[in-house]
């Protein structure tokens, strides 16, 4: 998709099985977010809070989670 969601607040949202392949979402809140089964191939992490977050099965493939806050997220 190659969206542009930079500092986005997306807590508590559901996203499963969401196509989000090369979107930018640094400095975004993700945390308690569902992406279970989501696209994030390429996908630039970089400082997101990713707190109890539900990557179960998602594809990372090439994402970017540098300096990504990760506790208790599933992974």
């Amino acid at each position: 998709t190659r969206a542009n969601l930079t500092g986005a607040r997306l807590s508590g949202a559901n996203l499963l099985g969401a196509k989000l392949t090369g979107a930018r979402l640094s400095n975004a809140n993700l945390s308690g977010v569902s992406l279970r089964g989501a696209d994030l191939t390429e996908v630039d992490l970089t400082w997101v809070a990713l707190m109890e977050a539900d990557l179960t099965d998602a594809d990372l493939s090439g994402a970017d989670l540098s300096y990504a806050t990760l506790p208790s997220a599933k992974l």
